[in-house]
């Protein structure tokens, strides 16, 4: 009787353990691809903000918004 219960026991640890692992590895692959996409910013956005900072003039602020609109057709 007492053999039969300790093979419970072991099955009954040996899945928690592999339950275990897949959510850590869930919960760490999560985490890295949520990292990745934080600073990702588009071309028009970038150009925005060299206008803005005067990096730029207005001229060429329309020269490349046409050439980036361009490229996305």
């Amino acid at each position: 009787m007492m053999y039969y219960m300790d093979m419970n026991m072991t099955i009954f640890h040996g899945l928690a353990m592999f339950v275990f692992w897949i959510i850590f590895f869930y919960i760490i692959s999560s985490i890295f691809r949520s990292n990745n996409n934080v600073n990702v910013e588009s071309a028009f956005d970038i150009l925005k903000k060299r206008l803005a900072r005067g990096e730029i003039s207005k001229e060429q602020f329309d020269d490349l918004r046409n050439h980036i609109n361009k490229g996305e057709r």
